[in-house]
């Protein structure tokens, strides 16, 4: 089967819930706790298929185009991985976009972006960032065009013969896509803008993956069946993941110490599904070769 159908199919849901992610503050009361226990399952979610499925498949592809097991492949992929991260790191430090602590009142009402308290004893120097949707939009543009590249990347890995090839990245991009709609609309809200504007940023902002795919897919066009642009894209991705999942993550060990036993049931929760996404993968893999092995005896 051609990576292409199954990239169209991920792509229309993917779609779908970020449209649906900007307009649930119309429809859903969110609190603080519930946002912060959402977060912490799709970040641990994300962090395992980062670390345990697009990791080591980029040393497998590395590999597999050497056809070597020298450990100068090893650091080549990682130091992609950093540079996943790094890119990540950097646009978040600059945009200041990746920021999901939003809660709105019984009416629907965005409230002020919530203050964390801390007794730590000492003066930390924080300062609060203000917030523009049009960073935020700018910055979540960016991390979705990098999630695309993620996702075809993810497809192209053994699409040949996997049928859920790339399901486990698709998974967390389709669970993780409301969050940042609903930032984006609700910043916006706040700043005093109309649904019907909301709503047409929203949906230019959710083109934003099939852009990252179509760039991936050009690059894979370009390059001969012996290249390493699937491995690295797959390393760079992992490291991407692996910002985007820490930079959700760590506040809790500082900040939500109220919560704590429900957060990591939720991280928990999240690993679970990315390792039972990975078995799944397996299974129907094996089932599939099986089937082909069988059919012409």
């Amino acid at each position: 089967m051609s990576p292409i159908v199954p990239l169209a199919y991920y792509s229309i849901i993917i779609l779908a819930a970020s449209v649906v992610g900007g307009m649930l503050p119309l429809w859903f009361r969110l609190t603080h706790r519930g946002m912060q226990l959402a977060v912490s399952f799709v970040a641990a979610m994300m962090f395992g298929v980062g670390m345990l499925h697009m990791l080591p498949h980029a040393l497998a592809e590395a590999h597999a185009v050497k056809a070597t097991a020298d450990e100068a492949v090893d650091f080549t992929v990682m130091m992609w991985v950093v540079a996943g991260w790094l890119t990540m790191f950097f646009i978040e430090r600059f945009f200041c976009y990746h920021h999901h602590d939003l809660e709105t009142d019984a009416a629907g009402e965005l409230h002020e972006l919530h203050e964390h308290e801390h007794d730590c004893g000492h003066d930390h120097g924080h300062h609060h960032h203000d917030i523009t949707w049009s960073g935020a939009a700018f910055g979540l543009t960016i991390h979705s065009v990098i999630e695309g590249v993620a996702l075809a990347a993810s497809v192209y890995h053994r699409h040949d013969n996997l049928p859920l090839a790339g399901f486990g990245t698709f998974l967390v991009i389709v669970l993780h896509k409301p969050f940042d709609s609903m930032t984006i609309a609700m910043l916006m809200a706040r700043g005093g803008w109309s649904p019907q504007i909301r709503y047409a940023v929203n949906g230019l902002f959710a083109l934003a993956i099939p852009v990252g795919i179509a760039l991936f897919l050009l690059g894979i066009g370009a390059e001969s069946s012996t290249g390493p642009l699937l491995a690295y894209s797959l390393a760079f991705s992992a490291g991407t993941f692996l910002c985007i999942s820490l930079s959700d993550l760590l506040p809790e060990l500082q900040f939500h110490d109220h919560d704590r036993g429900k957060l990591s049931v939720a991280l928990l929760l999240g690993l679970a599904l990315a390792l039972g996404v990975g078995k799944l993968e397996s299974l129907v893999h094996r089932h599939a070769a099986n089937a082909t092995t069988t059919a012409p005896q």
